[in-house]
């Protein structure tokens, strides 16, 4: 009896500290995440009122390499994939010049046109300001790590404007099929909490209740399917554009700054060409698709290609709102072909890419009651859980930690970044995998006797 007392004693005590850290990492990084957002907003509308304005974009991004390889190389690339690098390698100690650097680099970045998402250094600055907390009272390696969680889902919180989602991806991002229980509620306290601090301080976010009620039918379910194969498919795409552009811009022996002003030339000659519309966060044109109006077919594809030489050319971001911008232009594409409703497809689509691409299916569902209402969320769900699967063992975070098999025939060690993973073909006896690859042995072996 006195070891369940103490026990529950023990138990509560661990509630009302991480209810009051929780609490102030929310209150602290709503704050800080409001003067980010701030700082974007002015900078944006100010860059706007100048005429062709994407030909800083050279300068713009060779700043922002410059500043990131001289005084914090951890702050490289899109902002998340370094908190989940810096939570399973370092127990979430973050470098204090991180958080300054990181919110400079990308505001230049995004101001001058550079495609890229602002979660991710609002999730990084979340981070940064949750680890230095913890330094300052002395936590352990776990409690680090703990306290860290809070910041990265008060960060995201803030900046989706979706509490729950917001708090959810947090933690889902981390690993690909696990998710850490321990920290749910101080990273819902933290999430709810830098929401509000947020909302209380001007800042405003979208919703689009969808009014379009989808109704159950033989053919709507299995255009469902089919869109979430097609998003899978979209996620692959933007993953591998990811890939080789870091492959290439690697290949390059140059002083890094001097590939953000080649970047720049290139982004502005991809401006001409095309339009401006891809540049920068895209917020106008994904609420154009959630509306229903239909954008070029290849839309998708040309904010792929932008977002990959900004991110891989020395630009300063996050990828998370170019996954919205791809999602919601390939629903309206996908809409557009089978002749549905643009609207809820582009929901379903920006919905679907989220689950895919950052392999987080639970986070991104929630955000679709959250953003979209309740009707179209059962759709949403299942288009984005097989979105999931179809991109298989990739990610646009390499860090992220496979934690589960996406199907039994595919072999992967668990325990380790995705980055890192070579799956290979275990087909069992009695599935389709396993015939298919019989069968197609036995066309092998049939070709190899004729030459004979």
């Amino acid at each position: 009896m006195k070891k369940r007392i103490a026990e529950e004693t023990i138990l509560l005590v661990s509630v009302l500290k991480w209810v009051t850290l929780a609490t102030v990492v929310g209150i602290a990084v709503g704050g800080a995440a409001t003067l980010f957002l701030y700082l974007l907003q002015e900078g944006s509308d100010y860059t706007a009122g100048i005429s062709y304005y994407y030909f800083l974009l050279p300068a713009g991004l060779f700043l922002s390499s410059l500043m990131v390889k001289y005084l914090a190389p951890d702050a490289q690339g899109h902002g998340t994939e370094k908190v989940i690098e810096a939570v399973h390698r370092n127990s979430g100690k973050i470098n204090p010049m991180v958080v300054p650097v990181k919110l400079a680099a990308t505001l230049i970045t995004i101001i001058t046109g550079g495609s890229v998402g602002k979660e991710g250094p609002v999730g990084q600055i979340g981070a940064g300001v949750s680890s230095a907390f913890a330094d300052i009272i002395r936590f352990d390696r776990h409690d680090r790590k703990k306290l860290v969680i809070c910041g990265i889902s008060a960060g995201f919180a803030a900046v989706f404007g979706t509490p729950i989602a917001g708090a959810i991806f947090g933690i889902e991002v981390l690993f690909i099929g696990g998710m850490l229980y321990e920290v749910l509620l101080p990273s819902f306290i933290a999430g709810i909490i830098s929401f509000h601090v947020a909302s209380a301080l001007g800042v405003t976010y979208f919703y689009r209740p969808l009014e379009f009620v989808p109704v159950f039918s033989e053919s709507f379910f299995l255009a469902i399917i089919g869109a979430g194969i097609f998003f899978g498919f979209c996620s692959i795409i933007l993953i591998e554009a990811l890939n080789a552009g870091k492959a290439f811009s690697d290949s390059i022996r140059i002083w890094k700054p001097l590939k953000g002003l080649f970047g720049g030339l290139l982004l502005v000659a991809g401006t001409l060409i095309f339009s401006e519309r891809y540049l920068g966060l895209g917020l106008g044109t994904i609420e154009e698709s959630l509306v229903g109006v239909e954008v070029v077919w290849y839309a998708f594809l040309l904010k792929i290609a932008f977002t990959s030489i900004t991110l891989n050319s020395g630009g300063s971001g996050g990828i998370v709102t170019p996954i919205f911008f791809i999602g919601a232009t390939a629903g309206g594409f996908f809409a557009g072909v089978f002749n549905l409703d643009v609207a809820t497809f582009s929901a379903i689509g920006l919905i679907s890419m989220l689950a895919g691409a950052a392999n987080t299916p639970i986070a991104a569902g929630i955000m679709a009651v959250e953003m979209f209402g309740a009707k179209v969320a059962p759709w949403a769900v299942m288009a984005g859980i097989i979105s999931f699967l179809v991109t298989a063992h990739r990610s646009v975070y390499p860090s992220q930690v496979l934690a589960m098999k996406k199907s039994a025939s595919v072999e992967v060690e668990l325990g380790r970044e995705i980055e890192k993973v070579e799956p290979k073909l275990r087909p069992r006896r009695r599935s389709i995998t396993g015939t298919y690859v019989r069968a197609s042995r036995k066309r092998r072996r049939r070709r190899l006797r004729d030459r004979r």
